[in-house]
């Protein structure tokens, strides 16, 4: 009975780990969040919203000196 409590214990703490290593880190939310800011800043104007959004990260891109390929 002792033995399957500690076992049982034990199996709970994995996977508490398990799932706390699962979550997103700081190191993937790096990108430069130009979709959110326009959508935030034009809501349902579309056109408004891809140019700002293409301003943005042409702008972020030469401020980083690096090519965002998907995002």
């Amino acid at each position: 009975m002792l033995k399957t409590v500690f076992l049982a214990a034990a199996l709970s703490v994995a996977m508490v780990g398990v799932s706390m290593t699962a979550a997103p880190t700081e190191a993937h939310a790096c990108k430069s969040g130009c979709y959110k800011q326009a959508k935030a800043k034009y809501g349902m104007h579309l056109l408004k919203r891809h140019a700002h959004k293409k301003e943005c990260r042409r702008a972020y891109r030469k401020a980083h000196g690096k090519r965002v390929l998907f995002g």
